[in-house]
């Protein structure tokens, strides 16, 4: 993995770790201070200073299954391993399916910085990672799933990268259906509420839709959409 080492850790100005230019665009890991950052074509997408609503994704899913035992979750977005970390601190979960396109990201997990907050659950004999586009793997896969954590870019109502738009449209949602088991819970990050997407759930197959907060330091809260379908 390519190192810069022109600024001392823990200065003020972000460091590069790492540059990827892959079929997506370009990937970056910054270090700023303690802080590490991915920034996608120029945009920045998430870091370690604050896992809550990432934590608060996997949550809501579980706690919107009541007590099934074992449930199949799929993460979609490794991202900076936060969903991934507190789903495998989690005994309740069985099998854990992370989805991340970006082989930039996986190697950074498994052979750099991000693996301070993913080692032991990479580790966790319940855990595949699996490598790829996650509308992709949504329309092809045949496995099924009681829970589906989704944090793919900004969520629904901005994105970075363009096809990644297709996920939260009504062919993706369709998608997101089809692999849940009946009465299985759709949980979706966004950095900010949409009102509109609530809609799109609704008439994607799922009736039962709610939104949490997750209030930050300055602006707009996070927030998490939650579906349920149809038992």
């Amino acid at each position: 993995m390519p190192l810069s080492d022109e600024l001392p850790l823990g200065s003020e100005t972000p460091r590069v770790l790492d540059r990827r230019t892959g079929p997506h665009g370009e990937v970056v890991l910054r270090r700023h201070g303690e802080v590490l950052q991915i920034i996608a074509n120029g945009c920045f997408l998430m870091d370690t200073s604050d896992g809550r609503s990432e934590r608060l994704l996997v949550d809501a899913a579980l706690a919107a299954l009541d007590d099934r035992p074992a449930p199949h979750v799929l993460i979609g977005g490794l991202g900076v391993g936060f969903s991934l970390a507190h789903a495998a601190a989690e005994p309740r979960w069985g099998r854990i399916t992370v989805v991340e396109r970006e082989r930039a990201v996986v190697d950074w997990h498994r052979e750099g910085p991000l693996g301070a907050v993913s080692r032991d659950a990479l580790a966790d004999p319940r855990v595949t990672v699996a490598e790829a586009d996650l509308v992709a793997y949504l329309h092809e896969t045949s496995d099924t799933f009681d829970a589906l954590c989704l944090d793919i870019d900004n969520g629904p109502g901005w994105t970075v990268t363009e096809d990644n738009d297709g996920l939260y449209a009504p062919a993706g949602l369709a998608s997101c259906a089809r692999v849940l088991r009946p009465s299985g819970v759709l949980a979706v990050w966004s950095a900010q509420p949409s009102a509109e997407f609530e809609g799109t759930l609704r008439n994607a197959g799922f009736p039962q839709v709610r939104t949490e907060e997750i209030p930050v330091a300055r602006g707009v809260p996070d927030v998490v959409h939650l579906g349920v379908r149809p038992g």
